[in-house]
């Protein structure tokens, strides 16, 4: 086969789980040419992961599916930590919607990925070739070429730009490099048992944190529930799947024990790190970088972010003559968050899995004792304590601002925003999928010069006005809204009022500058939409393909 019979691509996907599903969507929404493919020749029918947070979420809303996720899901449950007596002694029940969503959902991967993979249908530069493998590949200083085979059909070579490992915690891409995963060996055995129906009422997750047997049950749409049970020494053989013992420990943790079975299955858990995730024009996504265990919900998540981190850099990267830079700013910033919430799920499993009835008894007493202080009951409520989306090095500008009080590199806060009209939309929906000043100010109107906007507009950044809570927006040049809910009004943003903030595609704070010296973000601009120097009709041709468009928000002021 000659290279003129080859396969053409901007980027090649390898592996059709979330990860990849939903970067395929995105480079999609971005009008870059995909070729996704996947060994297996439909999505997963199994109910693997079934959390999904907000931050997520969001990811999904860029990609337009927020929506059809929602449907397929429960919103906005919690956790309650019961003792051994199943009394509880802790929850955590959050309220707030700092990026727009609940920050606990609840959904099958089935249903989840068909969404994503139908959704693919929008695209017609976006191909998904299911019962394919990827068996070899190379890279040249240009492109990565790839062999791949479907089932009864001969090997065919795909040429992209650039390529995607997203094929699992086994991944092959990773092995092919030699890049080893690091971090710690927390390899415990897990049975866990989805139930067809259930008898048990609760809306939340139990969490039952017994020294003697440690579980878990989690709730599902359409009436379904999930245990996982911790498994100790000799039981992770073939008995722990059979009837009699399966219906012994429903029996012990609720009403549940008759109820029919969907799936019964033992998992090991690992908390490990590939030790890089770039390897010239191949980068790993998702489980193929990094394995979180389950006790925090984030593995999936974790992928999730992976795929908004890397979408919009790759589809700079195609218009640039140097990308270097760009590119590997997603190792620099992802890494050390997915890191910091696989620490999180491993404290959490201590406090689920206490290694005696005293470590129980102390871990019961000092929750109790949080739940008498306001601000620490707050903490755990409304999960605080779970790592904020921030980067401390990558594609960002720190201003002089202490780490603490700074808003330059954290993911920036989705409020619902009120327009001149009294119409409502949830903040994404208005800002597109662009780099955009807002103007964070009681009068946005007449904070930028006219001069100074066409500037930031001819390098493809888009200018919007967003009052507190407390001021109506006025008409001008751009559009201004209020923030009807509070997320920019608050600290740390309030002490931000009189600035503009540079925000990255992926919602990211790139940089910030009071309002007399925004002339100062044109040069950081410029990195943030490096390739705008594209023709203005191709330029269009290409946002429209990607707009968002806007639409009224849910009432949640």
């Amino acid at each position: 086969m000659t290279a003129d019979d080859a396969i053409k691509a901007e980027v090649l996907i390898v592996g059709a789980g979330p990860t990849g599903l939903l970067l395929a969507n995105l480079l999609g929404a971005m009008g870059v040419n995909t070729r996704l493919v996947e060994t297996h020749d439909d999505t997963v029918q199994d109910p693997r992961a079934v959390s999904i947070d907000d931050e997520s979420m969001r990811a999904l809303q860029a990609a337009g599916l927020a929506d059809e996720v929602a449907a397929v899901s429960v919103q906005g449950y919690g956790s309650i930590y019961r003792g051994p007596s199943g009394k509880a002694f802790a929850s955590v029940m959050p309220t707030s919607k700092d990026y727009g969503f609940d920050k606990r959902n609840a959904f099958e991967q089935p249903a989840f990925e068909a969404v994503l993979r139908n959704a693919l249908a929008r695209y017609p530069h976006v191909t998904a070739h299911f019962g394919t493998e990827m068996t070899a590949f190379e890279q040249s200083s240009d492109s990565v070429q790839a062999t791949v085979c479907a089932r009864d059909a001969q090997t065919q070579s795909l040429h992209a730009r650039y390529m995607v490992a997203c094929d699992g915690g086994r991944s092959p891409v990773r092995k092919m490099l030699g890049i080893t995963m690091q971090g710690a060996t927390f390899e415990e055995p897990w049975l866990v048992v989805d139930l067809k129906t259930t008898r048990n009422r609760c809306f939340h997750t139990e969490v039952f944190c017994d020294p003697a047997r440690p579980c878990i049950t989690l709730p599902g749409p359409g009436g379904i529930r999930r245990y996982e049970f911790k498994l100790y020494p000799g039981e992770a053989s073939g008995a722990a799947v059979q009837d009699d013992f399966v219906r012994g420990l429903l029996a012990a943790f609720g009403p549940d024990r008759d109820q029919a079975l969907r799936r019964v299955r033992v998992y090991t858990f690992h908390a490990r790190i590939a030790e890089r995730w770039q390897d010239g024009r191949v980068f790993l996504a998702g489980d193929a970088a990094h394995l979180t265990p389950p006790f925090a919900g984030q593995g999936m998540n974790s992928g999730l972010r992976d795929a908004h981190n890397l979408a919009w850099k790759l589809a700079e990267a195609l218009r640039m003559d140097h990308p270097d830079e760009l590119l590997a700013s997603y190792e620099t910033e992802r890494k050390p968050h997915a890191w910091s919430l696989i620490r999180l799920a491993l404290r959490m499993g201590r406090v689920m899995m206490p290694a005696s009835s005293l470590q129980g008894i102390g871990t019961r007493a000092l929750f109790r004792l949080l739940a008498l202080y306001p601000a620490a009951r707050d903490y755990v409520m409304q999960m605080k304590y779970k790592p904020k989306p921030r980067f401390e090095a990558g594609f960002i500008w720190h201003d002089e601002r202490p780490r603490k009080t700074s808003v330059v590199g954290q993911m920036l806060p989705q409020p619902v925003v009120e327009a001149i009209d009294r119409s409502t939309y949830l903040l994404d929906d208005v800002l597109g999928d662009r780099p955009i000043l807002l103007i964070l100010s009681k009068q946005p109107d007449s904070a930028l010069p006219h001069d100074l906007q066409c500037k930031f507009e001819t390098l493809g950044i888009a200018v919007l006005g967003v009052t507190p809570h407390s001021i109506n927006p006025v008409a001008t040049t751009f559009p201004v809204f209020r923030d009807k809910s509070r997320g920019l009004s608050n600290p740390p943003y309030a002490a931000y009022v009189g600035y503009g903030l540079l925000i990255r595609r992926d919602r990211y704070i790139a940089a910030a500058r009071p309002v007399a010296q925004l002339d100062g973000l044109l040069e950081i601009g410029r990195h943030l939409s490096p390739g705008y120097a594209v023709p203005p009709k191709t330029r269009a041709k290409t946002a429209a393909k990607g707009a968002n468009q806007p639409r009224a928000a849910a009432e949640t002021a």
